[in-house]
């Protein structure tokens, strides 16, 4: 963030869509600090600095040991001995250029916590929690304490006695679209669309009410939810009678936050919040045991040691102390003996969840953007451990989790040395190096997945690096914007642990590439991990790994939401088929004639783009490459799909070729007097204003909105916006160089001659998706006219290579290629035909470009989850109940863990089998290749 507070959409551009405009303003004027640089605070800080606020001030007193390795993945062997925030400091700050970075090595003093408006406490005492929370608290510091102790996990928040919650959860105002109002008290208003989205005590503002004009302008109202459809309002019976349309739309309000400074909250078991509601009595006994470990080192100088049993039994006894004051119904001593038994262990995973959450806290503090932690809340993976003391391996001893001067020692004492060596012999797939990729290739350098003799880690992503990329991915800088993604991420890693044994390709992952990754390549794997940014691409992978009996762990994000999946062989489900989406497909006759919502708009625009810009030149190209073929390929296709394409190959190769500049404007200006005034007039002149259904009843009523024809005016922003970039994106797909140049650009236009337009009685507008199907199959077209445009085109011209055009493919992120620049004027300006409320530029991107909203926080958090449970993988653990599948939402601080789903069980000849039973050859598919039964079940599944 600039001092100017200006917003660099270009590197901010997917978090944007998560915080918007003002939250990310807002938080461009904060200053953090944050205590403690081990892995949980650089976990914090980067994502923090990645975040765009002021400043942040890294501040630790303590030298990098062998411990600190197993997950500060910004320190280098080269820092042993010297000052962890100095250490990390150049790292940190290249991570984000709009953001102040500096280090602190002095103690914390009141006087430092002065300075800031977030301060964040990891690896800190209870004595200094409590007195610098207190200081925070009376002095209105935001304040958040963060820990981790092997594989448990603490979160405190305490913003002070009043913080405004400016929005609570992030989602788009719902609204719907008004069928009837009742005059009545209290009035009924029934909505069009079967489910409106409304819960009881939402506020709502009413719009484009005819009629009952005055609810227009009465202001929020609250309403009470009588029935998916429908809902009552305020008192209406004075009102005129309510004739047709209208919109309800849900008004967000802010809301005020009371926070308890920190020794009044550790006494309040009202204020713990939940992750894993079968965990309840562990994360009560949790919040002792946190407070009984403190005390455990202020008596004894140190943590307990790994797998002692003497230590273990202290602090059993000063968490049962703790209880004479807290009362719990159930105190978990198995729960407190693992704290103690792996409380040295510092474990990338888990910081990388907590850290995850905690900056998605601070993010909070500064913005008032999403609702915050209120105010404990504790974690734990205690079911990473052996499901028998050791399991495949080892006995876990004092021994064997002992230090060794070692990178991985805060992994030993957890798991000891045995295990070590298990992660560094496993060979695992890693698909896709964006987001997700970058974290878990983090969290494998960290752990050392693969990085022992016979490990190794494959990594595949066939993209480049981008700016909007660097926000998030936090692997590259803005110097590797170009190049392959899998190669820099790799070479990253490769810096954290020197001892990485991974290769990058660039392949996409589907049927292509199965010469790559074939039977071979599968079977000589120990797992898969899935970082793929669609579904059908990850249904692709979840298949080859029922096939090839291989775990995958599977994760994805939207903003602050996120899941992960773990698949195990012959225990859980498998990710399984896509869903259709057929269901939130739009109608095309909604988007040719009758849309009523901006989607609808921006979608229409985008479709405008593809076959104007990309599609028409391909079909060019394919036709001078190959006439004749190309002109029976397309007959074949039916008599209007080919009238429809063989226009528009004449268009590009006839007549109406544009040879300069000036024929581009003239061909924009006349396809902006099609589009918005003379397709309207025709769709008013079959259908009036003033239309009526067989019925009876308004045709103009409901979802159909009444359009109006547009009158195209030079000094109109929209209009010339429009104008400039359909002419420049024409000359583009023919060589033909443009200009930005408005002014010239009117000049040509002077010279512009538009044809009369006169509506026909023959053309005939399909009300449905259906009726156009028939039409279409009904053979009732110009087949005179298709006659014509074959003669035509039977022989291409001589001097077709120099005639070749040049498709457009549509990139939303490069600001400079008129691309957004049109889709956004095409939307508004059918927005405004139909009086739909119009959208901005960023909103316009988002929903024609398709874009995942996305920040670091959540994929930070998505990635350790996963992670947790690649070590209960490589344990081989064998109980469905050790692993978890998760959902989590950090705009509310919502995270449910909870046991996976058994594989579904089908019956085939009286026999019950599931999808991972894949050793009989059962059948042949259509293509005659045979077809094992969890394939064959698995193909019956998607159909």
């Amino acid at each position: 963030m600039s001092e100017s507070n200006d917003i660099d959409e270009g590197f901010y551009s997917r978090q944007l869509y998560v915080l918007g405009h003002e939250a990310m303003r807002r938080m461009g004027t904060a200053n953090v600090l944050i205590a403690g640089m081990r892995g949980l605070g650089v976990e914090i800080a980067k994502n923090v600095i990645l975040s765009g606020v002021k400043s942040v001030t890294v501040q630790d007193e303590g030298l990098a040991e062998w411990m600190d390795f197993s997950s500060q993945f910004f320190l280098l062997a080269s820092h042993l001995g010297q000052n962890r925030a100095l250490s990390s400091l150049s790292r940190l700050s290249a991570l984000n250029p709009h953001v102040h970075v500096s280090a602190h090595t002095g103690p914390l003093k009141e006087t430092l916590l002065q300075q800031f408006q977030v301060v964040v406490l990891t690896d800190s005492s209870l004595d200094d929690q409590q007195r610098f929370g207190t200081f925070c608290h009376s002095n209105g510091i935001k304040l958040i304490v963060a820990d981790t102790k092997g594989l448990c996990g603490q979160l405190f928040c305490d913003f002070g006695e009043e913080f405004e919650v400016l929005d609570t959860d992030g989602e788009t105002p719902a609204s719907a679209m008004i069928d009837h109002i009742t005059k009545a008290d209290p009035g009924v208003v029934t909505c069009i669309e079967q489910r409106h989205g409304f819960v009881d005590g939402s506020t709502v503002s009413l719009s484009e009410v005819c009629g009952m004009t005055k609810l227009n302008s009465y202001g929020p109202v609250d309403i009470k939810v009588l029935g998916p459809d429908s809902f009552s309002i305020c008192d209406t019976s004075s009102f005129s009678e309510y004739k047709k349309g209208g919109v309800a739309t849900e008004v967000k309000k802010s809301k005020i936050l009371q926070f308890k400074p920190l020794d009044e909250a550790l006494v309040d078991p009202e204020l713990l919040v939940m992750t894993d509601y079968g965990k309840m009595t562990k994360h009560q006994t949790l919040h002792l045991a946190f407070q009984a470990l403190h005390g455990f080192v202020k008596r004894v100088g140190r943590l307990p040691k790994p797998r002692s049993q003497s230590d273990a039994e202290l602090l059993v006894a000063m968490v049962t102390e703790l209880n004479k004051v807290s009362h719990l119904d159930q105190l978990d001593e198995d729960v407190v003996q693992s704290l103690s038994f792996t409380a040295c262990g510092d474990l990338a995973p888990v910081n990388a969840f907590i850290g995850g959450l905690a900056a998605q806290e601070v993010m909070k503090a500064c913005t008032g953007k999403f609702t915050p932690l209120q105010q404990w809340l504790y974690f734990d993976a205690l079911e990473c451990l052996p499901e028998g003391n050791g399991g495949e391996g080892e006995e876990l001893t004092e021994s064997t989790c002992s230090p060794r001067g070692s990178r991985y020692d805060g992994q030993t004492a957890v798991f000891g040395s045995g295990f070590q060596e298990r992660l560094g012999e496993q060979k695992y797939f890693l698909v896709g190096a964006g987001a997700i990729g970058c974290e878990l290739l983090k969290n494998f350098a960290l752990i050392g997945l693969g990085a022992g003799e016979g490990g190794h880690i494959t990594v595949t992503d066939m993209d480049s690096i981008e700016r909007s990329n660097l926000n998030r991915q936090f692997l590259f800088r803005s110097q590797d914007i170009g190049r392959q993604k899998s190669e820099v991420a790799a070479q990253a890693v490769r810096v954290m642990n020197p001892n990485m044994n991974i290769t990058a390709h660039q392949n996409r992952l589907d049927p292509d590439s199965e010469q790559v990754y074939g039977h071979t390549f599968f079977m000589g794997l120990d797992g898969v991990a899935a970082a793929l940014d669609n579904v059908q691409a990850r249904v692709y992978l979840d298949g080859r790994c029922v096939q090839h009996q291989r775990p995958m762990l599977e994760g994805g994000t939207l903003g602050s939401k996120g899941h992960t999946l773990v698949v195990v062989p012959h225990l859980t489900e498998s990710y399984g088929p896509a869903k259709t989406g057929s269901q939130n497909a739009i109608p095309l006759c909604t988007l040719k004639n009758f849309p009523h919502r901006i989607e609808h708009t921006l979608q229409w625009a985008r479709d405008q783009f593809e076959g104007l810009y990309k599609q028409a030149a391909e079909h060019v190209n394919l036709y001078f490459r190959d006439a004749a073929g190309f002109l029976e390929r397309t007959l074949s296709r039916g008599e209007a799909e080919a009238l429809e394409v063989l226009e528009c190959v004449w268009g590009g190769v006839g007549g109406q070729r544009p040879q300069g500049w000036e024929d581009c404007v003239g061909w924009a200006r006349r396809q902006w007097e099609t589009l918005y005034n003379n397709d309207i007039a025709q769709l008013l002149h079959c259908f009036p204003s003033d239309q009526l259904t067989r019925s009876g009843l308004p045709f103009w009523s409901g979802a159909k909105r009444c359009p109006h024809p547009l009158t195209f005016d030079p000094s109109n922003t929209t209009h010339m916006d429009y104008v400039v970039a359909a002419a420049n994106l024409y000359g583009q797909i023919y060589g033909i160089v443009g200009t930005r140049d408005s002014s010239a650009i009117r000049s040509i236009l002077e010279t512009v001659h538009i044809p009369a337009f006169t509506p026909k009685s023959t053309v005939k507008i399909h009300l449905t998706d259906k009726e156009m199907e028939e039409e279409r199959e009904s053979g009732h077209l110009d087949t005179g006219r298709l006659e014509e445009l074959q003669k035509k085109l039977s022989s291409p011209p001589v001097n077709s290579a120099a005639l070749q055009m040049h498709p457009i493919d549509f990139e939303k992120d490069d600001d400079n290629n008129f691309h957004i620049d049109y889709i956004v004027a095409a939307s508004n300006l059918r927005a405004e035909n139909y009086d739909i409320p119009t959208a901005d530029r960023h909103k316009s991107k988002l929903i024609a470009g398709r874009i995942i909203p996305a920040i670091a926080t959540t994929t930070a958090a998505v990635a350790g989850l996963m992670c947790v449970e690649l070590y209960k993988l490589v344990q081989g653990h064998r109980k469905i109940s050790s692993y978890r599948s998760s959902y989590i939402n950090l705009a509310v601080q919502y995270c449910v863990l909870s046991e996976p789903l058994g594989p579904q069980r089908f019956t085939v000849a009286g026999k019950e089998y599931s999808l991972w039973d894949d050793f009989l050859v059962y059948g042949r598919c259509d293509h005659g290749q045979e077809m094992t039964l969890g394939e064959l079940l698995l193909h019956i599944k998607c159909v």
